[in-house]
């Protein structure tokens, strides 16, 4: 299997960088995204519009503090800064989760540390 680790740490780059095809190369064909605010992404058509057209940030860095791996799992906390597509600045710590199918990533599952209740 390919190291766990450096396949986060590719998505990340590719994520950053803009590049959309990049990023799904890192994931397989039928995974699955859960991010809190939009529905379940599933597939690699899901993931393109996603990244292409729904995200709400136009630009920005993930700063990666830790990248846990457990066998065919794995945990990443960091902080994003970056612009939204309405101009706001943004930094925001996350949680990111990921199964990996195949020495891909099979699924994924993002938490934001902001207000909620």
């Amino acid at each position: 299997m390919t190291n766990p680790g450096d396949l986060v740490r590719s998505y990340y780059r590719a994520v950053d960088a803009g590049d959309i095809e990049g990023v799904l190369e890192c994931f397989a064909e039928d995974a699955r995204y859960d991010r809190g605010g939009y529905p379940p992404l599933q597939g690699a058509a899901d993931l393109r519009r996603f990244y292409a057209h729904d995200r709400v940030i136009a630009s920005g860095r993930h700063r990666v503090e830790r990248i846990l791996v457990d066998g065919r799992t794995a945990a990443a906390l960091g902080t994003f800064q970056g612009t939204s597509k309405s101009g706001d600045a943004l930094d925001i710590r996350f949680a990111d989760f990921f199964v990996f199918h195949d020495d891909l990533i099979g699924q994924r599952t993002t938490y934001f540390l902001t207000a909620g209740v």
